[in-house]
């Protein structure tokens, strides 16, 4: 089956337009699976391999998505990540039907346990923390910790009854939508992907993480818009001239960084990108956070109170982009850097 291409944008842009203008979904949004559904029905789903030469491609589309919707970006690039991930851990034949998505995060109150292994069939105990689209998606790769304590990729369907899911501490209202619950597992059935380790060391690990960076970015993109559209009126607003000014500056960086990441990370597919992709994802960040605060002080509380789409991307985008470690992050970043040779920096 063919990845999608340029001449099927105008499908994706159809099915995320109605779905952009919906109203504002205060509970579950119960047209959130029904989309993601019909865009893998339309094969939609079926992004560019990272490091395959179109990994710009890949990461233009999830941008695309998350300028609709943060919450179905989320779900969305989860389940490409898990066709990504499957697809490197030689695991393909897994995939079927349904919607995939990942879950990795490692907090030290919760972890998965392998408590039986048969040759590739595994059962599970233990918790699994911050399993977003729990109650929307069909299956998962998640980690879990084996006997000689490495992290294995496991997939599981979620419809099987062994597991207990809590929803009662999400409480989140920006990206509430995706229920990022905690699952409690007994003896709950799975297959093993790849060998132990494989998810932490294989190249497509650090490509992912500037995949999220794609999403940031493209959130970022739509709120400017709308600061773009406001400043085309013909009424004089220098200071949102200004802000704009500030906005496309911030984005023109961001732009150019992950572009620069792209083609690195398809001229060595298959080498360490934890260092450009650090880089990638604080240039983003940073980026991100100007225009949240450029946008927010040139419009004012009309569109946060009046437009369904700018209110969601708003509350939605600063929990979004918590995914990066501020801080720690920089720090691992300037660990590594401090390392270059001399001249590394020059134009």
């Amino acid at each position: 089956m063919s990845i999608i291409q340029d001449s099927d944008l105008g499908s994706l842009d159809r099915l995320l337009h109605s779905f952009t203008e919906r109203p504002q979904a205060l509970n579950l949004d119960t047209q959130l699976p029904a989309l993601l559904h019909a865009l893998q029905a339309d094969h939609l789903d079926l992004l560019p391999l990272p490091g395959q030469g179109h990994t710009l491609q890949r990461w233009q589309t999830l941008a695309r998505v998350a300028g609709c919707d943060l919450a179905l970006a989320k779900l969305y690039e989860g389940h490409t990540d898990a066709l990504a991930i499957l697809s490197e851990c030689s695991a393909a034949h897994l995939v079927g039907n349904g919607i995939w998505g990942v879950w990795a995060a490692e907090p030290p109150s919760a972890r998965t346990r392998i408590v039986a292994r048969e040759g590739n069939l595994v059962r599970l105990g233990g918790r699994k923390a911050w399993c977003s689209g729990a109650l929307q998606i069909d299956r998962a790769l998640l980690t879990a910790w084996d006997d000689q304590d490495q992290p294995q990729l496991v997939a599981i369907e979620l419809s099987h009854p062994n597991k207990h899911i809590d929803v009662e501490q999400w409480q989140a209202v920006g990206m509430g939508i995706t229920t990022s619950v905690d699952i409690a597992f007994n003896e709950a059935p799975g297959i093993a992907v790849g060998h132990p380790g494989q998810y932490l060391t294989r190249p497509g690990f650090w490509q992912g993480g500037a995949g999220i960076a794609a999403c940031w970015y493209g959130a970022a993109q739509a709120l400017a818009d709308y600061l773009r559209e406001h400043c085309r009126q013909p009424r004089q607003d220098p200071h949102a001239d200004a802000h704009l000014g500030a906005v496309d500056a911030a984005l023109l960086g961001a732009r150019a960084a992950l572009r620069e990441c792209a083609a690195w990370i398809d001229h060595q597919p298959v080498a360490d990108a934890s260092v450009e992709v650090r880089r990638v994802r604080a240039q983003v960040e940073h980026a991100v956070e100007q225009v949240i605060h450029h946008v927010g002080r040139a419009l004012g509380a009309t569109p946060f109170c009046r437009n369904s789409h700018f209110a969601r991307l708003s509350a939605d985008l600063p929990v979004f982009l918590r995914q990066s470690h501020a801080e720690k992050d920089l720090a691992a970043l300037g660990q590594q850097v401090a390392h270059v040779p001399a001249g590394a920096w020059q134009l």
